[in-house]
């Protein structure tokens, strides 16, 4: 039975005077499902109410209407350099979805701690609330993320360009997946949601959930892609899909004029000093279809010249956000 609460209203005018009764006896009870109140809170305009994130079930018997199979992926770590920093969790969960972006069943979920070489920073342990006593003698089993990955169709991480190097130096388990970001795949001001970080995108749909633990977070990212479930197309999780299927190129400003750097920087344009294996240059990642345009720039206001034929590669899910 739903939890009841007592508000108390009086039918009388406000001008009405006691008449020998108390407050209380003069009040109706009035008994309200949390449902109902919700609604009434809602209905005022006054109140924005924010539910508690509840897991949803896995399943046994995934629906044949789902065939495709994806995975949320997150990572807690000692750092931001995939290259020394190392996983101290991992958490996964795996669902199915059709071709329209609609979401069916959970699948299988994992959550695990792994102990790292070094002691864990405490900035760290501020951030996730991962301490050494919790990762001590702990190691994530390979071989149940194998289990949820192998399958996958596609892996979305929030920030797949962090999750994806770190994934990879891991477990060769998680090479040539195709990958998805639900951070830069997604235009989530169009959608009305006012930044990107799990924690607004959650508020806003309406719940509240304990962050900072990877499984937590990937439960909490799922019920945010699936807002508007069952409207063909329309859920973040369908832009996302549509987005991963689409080759996108990155093109390298090699030898630009040193003058030129704050132009490319203003234009969305990052330094890559050459160390991961890039031309050491500024470069950008875009569309395919923007790739005529973004040229023209390069030709006519940063090179001055027509023949100008800076390097580019194209990418597609198999390739993107790694290192």
């Amino acid at each position: 039975m739903a939890q009841q609460f007592d508000l108390f209203v009086s039918n009388e005018p406000a001008f009405a005077k006691p008449a020998g009764l108390s407050a209380t006896k003069r009040l109706a009870s009035i008994a309200l499902s949390e449902d109902e109140m919700v609604r009434q809170l809602q209905a005022t305009g006054r109140y924005r109410i924010l539910k508690k994130l509840e897991p949803r079930p896995v399943t046994t018997a995934a629906r044949p209407e789902f065939p495709l199979k994806g995975i949320i992926l997150d990572t807690e770590t000692t750092g931001l350099n995939h290259r020394k920093d190392e996983i101290i969790e991992i958490g996964a969960v795996a669902f199915t979805f059709d071709e329209t972006g609609n979401i069916g069943d959970i699948t299988g979920v994992y959550g695990g701690l792994q102990q790292p070489t070094s002691p864990i920073p405490a900035e760290i342990t501020r951030l996730t609330g991962i301490t050494d006593e919790m990762v001590t003698g702990h190691m994530i089993d390979t071989a149940q993320l194998r289990a949820l990955v192998e399958p996958a169709d596609l892996v979305i991480a929030h920030n797949a360009g962090f999750d994806r190097p770190f994934c990879e130096a891991f477990s060769p388990i998680f090479v040539g997946k195709a990958w998805a970001c639900s951070v830069s795949e997604i235009d989530w001001p169009s959608r009305g949601f006012e930044g990107t970080k799990l924690g607004y995108l959650i508020g806003q749909a309406g719940y509240f959930h304990e962050g900072h633990r990877a499984v937590d977070d990937c439960f909490a990212l799922l019920e945010v892609l699936a807002q508007g479930d069952g409207v063909v197309g329309d859920t973040p999780f369908a832009e996302l899909y549509t987005a991963s299927q689409q080759s996108r190129v990155r093109v390298f400003a090699e030898n630009s004029p040193f003058d030129m750097k704050d132009h490319l920087k203003a234009r969305g344009y990052r330094w890559a000093d050459g160390s991961d294996g890039r031309p050491k240059s500024w470069w950008i990642e875009i569309a395919e279809d923007a790739l005529d345009n973004e040229l023209r720039y390069l030709r006519s206001e940063i090179y001055h010249w027509d023949e100008a034929d800076p390097p580019i590669k194209r990418l597609t899910a198999f390739d993107r956000f790694r290192a």
